[in-house]
């Protein structure tokens, strides 16, 4: 934990939270705090004001995980999606990435994580009898196993398959362009499309 001085409670507990962002360690927390102060009418006041308002006004959609002012979400809600088909992803960063594509305008779910008996993350952790909950709607044809290459990834899509073996549907999973070990939100949008476009049977 940093400390700045003994009368600096205020500035010591804003370091300490910014240093719990993912990204941020201590040193680029401190910078960070400082940004800020420097800023305080351009940028922190406005950025205190959009944070109280996210926590306020943003919630994750009950049907699909997806993060919204809206529940269901708007992604849920468009009348432009195709309803025949479910995108299975990890977290709203991976949802966001293959958005952020264009190439694919299917539903998506999300779930919230990874099965990982290391970290004791079990199924009923994760937002899979949703899915499963999901997959009994007529209109639902395909659904594809969009998680990380990981070894936590794959052994949560083989899980996730098993659990939907007795539906009437294709299954499908990201096929090339997707190295293992990758995370979705860090690769480019044209190896999202090649993978979306070359997915195969699970």
């Amino acid at each position: 934990m940093y400390k700045t001085s003994s009368k600096n409670n205020e500035l010591d507990h804003l370091i300490n939270l910014l240093g719990k962002v993912p990204g941020l360690g201590p040193r680029s927390a401190r910078r960070a705090a400082l940004q800020l102060i420097k800023k305080k009418d351009s940028l922190m006041k406005p950025l205190s004001s959009a944070l109280a308002d996210v926590a306020e006004n943003v919630h994750p959609c009950a049907t699909c995980g997806n993060l919204d002012i809206e529940n269901p979400c708007h992604i849920c809600e468009s009348p432009k999606r195709d309803r025949s088909i479910i995108c299975v992803i990890e977290d709203v960063s991976d949802l966001w990435a293959l958005d952020r594509a264009g190439s694919y305008r299917g539903l998506y779910h999300v779930i919230g994580g990874t099965l990982s008996a290391l970290d004791g993350v079990g199924p009923d952790d994760l937002n899979i009898n949703t899915l499963i909950e999901r997959a009994n709607d007529s209109e639902l044809k395909e659904i594809i196993i969009a998680t990380n290459a990981t070894v936590d990834g794959q052994t949560t899509a083989h899980y996730i398959t098993e659990q939907l073996k007795s539906f009437d549907l294709t299954i499908t999973r990201l096929a090339h362009g997707v190295p293992i070990g990758g995370e979705l939100d860090y690769l480019d949008d044209g190896t999202l499309t090649t993978a979306l476009n070359s997915r195969r049977p699970f």
